[in-house]
Formats: C-alpha cells, structure tokens, sequence
C-alpha cells in the first residue's frame, strides 16, 4: 500500500517552520491608490528584503500611456548585496510577454491575464521560487520619456532559520535584429527549405553563453518573422561544459522544442510548453513561445551555451529576442551590455514608425496639459474626460496599430490629439 505523502498536494498538509510575508504597493496613507507612479527615466526600488528568504510569488498590474512599456520599462533583481543583477529583462518578456503584445495563458510558471478592455492592463505573475541567503532587492526602471502611470504590485515571500544547497535564480534577455545570414545561406535566403549545411552551430542565434554550476529550467522565444513565409526549420543546439561538436542537444527544428505540431498556425498554451502568440496564420510577423524544462532541467558543471539556428543552417534574417531563466550557484558570469530603450522595442515598418512617432507627441502633449511629467500621481484632468474618452480611445488607438490597421489608428490619434489640444 502506497504511503500518504507521495502527491505534491499532498505537502500543504505538513506545517512547516517558516514565516509568510508580503511586500506591496499599498497605500501607506490608507487611502485607495495603492499603487507606484514612476517618473520618466526613473528606477524604483520596489523591494529589499532580508534574508534567509525565498519569493514564491511575483505579480503586477502594469498601466502606461506608453505604446511599449513592457520594453522601455527594465526588471533587474540582486542577491545577496551582489554589484551585477542576477535578473536583468525588460518587464513584459520577464513575464511571458513578448514584443509588447499581450496574449493570456496559464503555465506552471508564468500566467498572463486579463484585465480592463478600455484600460488594456494585464495580470502578470510569476511563480519561479526565487531563493537567497543574505538579501534581495528588487529594482525597476522607467526608460520612457513620459511617465509610467501605475504599477500595482505583490512580492510574495517566506522566511526561514537557515537555507542551504540551494542555487540562485537568474534571467537574461538577450536581442538580435536582424539575425544574418551568412555564407551560401545568402543564396537561399529567407526560403523555408534549402539544402545548406551547418556542422558547427557558430552562427546560430545564442540564448545563454553562461559558466558555472548550475541548470536551465526555462526558455521564453519571440520572432517577428519579416521576412515571411516558415520561419521555423531552425534546431535547438545546446552545448554543455565546453563541447564543440556535435552538442549535447540537437532538434529538429523550432517548433518541436515548444511542444508544437508541424508549422503551427493556431495559438496555444500548456503547463510546459506554448506558442501564446502567433498573429497571423500565415507566419507573418509575430510569434511568442515557452519551454519549461521543470521535469527535465539541462545540467551543467562548468559552462553552457544554449543556442538556435535562424532558419535551416542560419539561412533567415528576422528578430529575434529571448529569455532564458536558470538557477547556478554564485558568482555568475557578467551579462553582455544591456541594450538601450531603442534597440529594446518591437521591430517597426514604416506605417508603424510614423503611429508608434505619432502616439508619442499625443502623450507628451497629454501629461503637459495634466501637469504629470514631474512625478505628480494624480494629473489636472477630470476624471470622467480620461474614463469616458482618452483611455478608451487610446484603448482604440492600440488595438489599431498592433492589428495593424495604421491608417485607423493615426484617424483616432488625429481626434484624440485635437482634444488633448483644446483642453
């Protein structure tokens, strides 16, 4: 007969020696606005915690004017009153989101969902048991030139005697736009099939290049595939403790490390694996996607450099942009130069360069006549013109430019500038 105990659930039965806390931003005051206002170019320090602790989990209700404010806005997390941050992403991609496009799903580790329509806010959570001895301390940065309006926030976390062989959490974002092509893959470029070979993986575009002791548990992915047509033959190659070739893991392209069936056009998620985003059934554009490597970490000892070819041997220029999440023992290896807030947002054609220049001047315009931009939480305007009129209609102006109607969205940009103008 089985003995009691051997389901996970099973665990919330036994009371064990630790303390619950919460770190939030509610209203010292006691009054009702229970959230963190954020000037233009700003870091918050939202949490310092003293340890031995562990955050069990991390939620935000994110609101912003700002048409990217899940790039602009950067999450960086410290242990142990280290110098380099162990976590270093832009907010949305931390959190499952990728391109600044929002789509809902529930994972064991990262869920996103929904919120106002007229407001377009998302809940966002993480449940990556983040552990540290010492100290941790939780920063996020504004890198918008208008205000981050509202960041509602819970840091959930235990506290504990003594906390031993345990590794720590680390995230990397890491950027390449485009991927390029090189080679005889110029020949045959941005073609689904070709006969190229690559028996090196040195071109491929690189997830993680890290050292230490430690292992991968996770892996979010997004292409803007601009190129058009398939873009996924690209294998995963994951070389472990300085191997060279051939590497520990080798796929078979990209859809199979996300649990996907061939070329999958319809959007999905899972408790491992997801493709949350796919914007246009014929690959066009945007595509997000996760691997939660929970039964099945990739160890290694001395060094790891998690990589995927662009196409079929490196043959597709595209954007492509990723976060990695592992845990290793300290010290880690410095993570490569942070990119700024331009190289950080999505990839614009020009009819959404002249929206995204457009939306921008409307704002500016906007928190100048509410009096905000130096910091004040509540702006001039009544509060009836934003519900009723502004925010739904930059609610319009947003669905607009990420569904790709431009000439919609500068229409409504025109009317809501002309408003904010004569107030």
């Amino acid at each position: 007969m089985e003995k009691f105990g051997t389901s996970f659930l099973d665990d919330l039965t036994k009371l064990r020696n630790f303390k619950s806390k919460r770190i939030s931003s509610w209203d010292r005051t006691g009054k009702n606005y229970d959230w963190l206002h954020m000037k233009p170019h700003s870091t918050y320090t939202i949490a310092e915690i003293e340890g031995p602790g562990c955050i069990k989990h991390f939620y935000m209700i994110p609101f912003s004017l700002e048409l990217f404010y899940y790039r602009k806005t950067i999450l960086r997390i410290f242990w142990d009153g280290e110098s380099q941050p162990s976590v270093e992403v832009p907010l949305g991609d931390f959190f499952g989101i990728g391109n600044c496009l929002p789509r809902y799903f529930t994972s064991l580790l990262l869920t996103v969902n929904p919120g106002d329509p007229n407001l377009g806010t998302q809940g966002i959570n993480s449940y990556f048991p983040m552990p540290f001895r010492k100290s941790a301390r939780i920063e996020i940065i504004n890198e918008s030139d208008i205000p981050f309006d509202c960041i509602w926030y819970h840091i959930d976390y235990q506290l504990y005697e003594e906390i031993d062989d345990v590794a720590y959490f680390h995230a990397q974002f890491r950027r390449e736009s485009p991927t390029i092509t090189k080679g005889e893959a110029e020949f045959s470029k941005n073609e689904p099939l070709w006969e190229g070979i690559n028996d090196t993986g040195k071109d491929n575009y690189v997830f993680l290049d890290t050292e230490g002791n430690g292992q991968i548990v996770g892996v979010f992915f997004n292409v803007d595939n601009i190129a058009g047509k398939w873009w996924g033959e690209g294998d995963d190659m994951i070389f472990i403790d300085g191997e060279v070739w051939p590497p520990s893991f080798h796929g078979t392209g990209t859809e199979e490390i996300f649990g996907g069936g061939a070329c999958p056009a319809d959007e999905y998620a899972g408790p491992y694996t997801g493709f949350p985003l796919i914007s246009n059934k014929n690959f066009s554009r945007k595509s997000s996607m996760y691997r939660w490597y929970i039964p099945d970490p990739i160890r290694f000892y001395k060094s790891i450099r998690m990589t995927i070819e662009h196409g079929h041997a490196n043959n597709y220029e595209n954007d492509y942009s990723s976060v990695v999440y592992w845990y290793q023992e300290e010290p880690h290896k410095n993570f490569p130069t942070f990119p700024s807030a331009n190289e950080r947002i999505p990839f614009l054609i020009p009819g959404e360069q002249e929206v995204a220049e457009k939306h921008m001047n409307m704002c500016i315009d906007f928190y100048k006549k509410a009096k905000t931009l130096q910091g004040e939480p509540q702006g001039s305007f009544p509060q009836k013109q934003c519900t009723i009129y502004i925010l739904p209609k930059i609610g319009m102006v947003r669905d607009a430019f990420f569904q790709g109607k431009y000439d919609y969205a500068l229409k409504e940009l025109k009317e809501l500038h002309d408003y904010v103008r004569q107030l």
